[in-house]
């Protein structure tokens, strides 16, 4: 994922004050220090990879205050959550990103993200036959990667 522009940051904080404000919270610069954590990440990022992260970055925050942030940028639909297998949930940023889809191995846990329009195309078509608006989708595909370093990987007998 590219970096924001500042245009499009801009466009991510008015659209948080805006739901903030709706729904009568405070608009603190700790929900913000995430909200910016989340978008200037390339990929997806849990709750504790985060905390680690800021604190690292020498942000006076809280675990606990990086969680609720997360629920609130959720509620927002400013975040995506993933729940990839039985890892602990990813989150990865959702105002004006495109629809994408993801490959995940079993070994070390690689999620690498796909776009494919025959799967859009696929969407459509079953909506208009069920007479369905569908507002989104998750497709993860779960299998082995081919990485050299793929960690945890079971050597392969020849």
């Amino acid at each position: 994922m590219l970096p924001l522009s500042q245009k499009r940051r801009e466009e991510v904080h008015e659209r948080f004050r805006s739901c903030l404000k709706h729904r009568g919270l405070r608009q603190t610069p700790e929900r913000f220090v995430v909200l910016d954590a989340i978008y200037d990440t390339s990929g997806h990022v849990d709750a504790d990879e985060l905390y680690v992260r800021l604190k690292q970055g020498r942000h006076s925050i809280s675990r606990a205050t990086v969680y609720n942030a997360l629920n609130v940028l959720l509620d927002c639909d400013l975040v995506i959550r993933h729940q990839f297998g039985n890892a602990q949930a990813k989150y990865e940023p959702a105002y004006r990103y495109r629809q994408h889809d993801h490959l995940i191995c079993l070994d070390c846990q690689h999620v690498l993200e796909f776009c494919d329009p025959r799967i859009q195309n696929i969407q459509e078509l079953v909506a208009d036959i069920y007479r369905f608006d569908i507002k989104s989708h998750a497709l993860n595909l779960y299998g082995h990667c081919r990485r050299p370093d793929c960690e945890n990987r079971a050597e392969i007998a020849v």
